[in-house]
């Protein structure tokens, strides 16, 4: 297996504009995340970035961006095109989709989404689960949830299921943790096909890889890392890197 890590990111944020390019404890956001994406040490990372600003500041912190075209619908999409552009001779099987707003992200994510995939010869896709906060998350539409079959004390299992609506009965309730390990080909077909009717209702472009019949499987993790979605994140962030320094 020879994996590459990319990370999608461009600056017309909707609800925090130019957000990769945020300032958090003296570096931009997006050169943390490369920073930590690094310290996994799954394989080479790379930016797959909607605009020369970021190109530029990735490549002034001594990193690799690839600039895509803006208007690409999905990160999936701008991964895609990152990773043709990069590798035309196609020598990495498996590419780390790394979202670009987690700052603080413990890089063993990275590997639990790479193991997975090492591990399980059915799994198409790797993703990540992390136990509820509470029981008020069950009900909350802002939170996508994996159903999935998980033998009891199984620390990773096959994905039957996202959903953003309330789950009841007993048993717990997965937060689905949005980083993705895809082989190259399930990213190619997954790219190549318009979004589903399921994944159009629920607002979740993984049901568009289910409904393609592609395996996904999700590894069970601690925590949930820090995302910077908004000001106030943004503001919890500077807060986190100062208390941290």
């Amino acid at each position: 297996m020879r994996p590459i890590v990319l990370i999608p990111t461009r600056m017309a944020a909707t609800r925090l504009p130019g957000k990769p390019l945020a300032d958090i404890g003296g570096e931009p956001l997006i050169v943390r995340v490369l920073r930590q994406a690094e310290a996994a040490g799954v394989g080479p990372v790379a930016v797959a970035a909607g605009d020369a600003e970021i190109v530029a500041a990735v490549e002034a912190a001594g990193g690799r961006a690839v600039l895509t075209d803006p208007d690409l619908p999905s990160g999936s999409d701008r991964v895609l095109a990152a990773l043709e552009a990069l590798d035309p001779e196609r020598r990495h099987d498996v590419v780390i989709n790394l979202q670009g707003d987690i700052p603080f992200f413990d890089p063993a994510l990275v590997q639990a989404c790479a193991g997975l995939l090492d591990r399980e010869p059915s799994c198409d896709i790797a993703t990540l689960v992390v136990a509820e906060r509470g029981p008020e998350e069950r009900t909350d539409p802002d939170v996508p949830k994996a159903i999935l079959a998980l033998p009891e004390g199984a620390v990773a299992g096959r994905a039957l299921y996202f959903t953003r609506s309330t789950l009841y009965g007993d048993g717990p309730v997965w937060r689905h943790i949005g980083i993705y390990g895809y082989r190259r080909e399930a990213l190619e077909r997954f790219c190549a096909t318009p979004p589903s009717p399921l994944e159009r209702r629920e607002k979740l472009e993984q049901l568009r890889a289910l409904e393609l019949g592609l395996s996904i499987w999700a590894a069970v993790v601690e925590a949930a890392p820090i995302e910077v979605n908004n000001p106030a994140d943004l503001a919890a962030a500077r807060a986190h890197a100062e208390q941290n320094r």
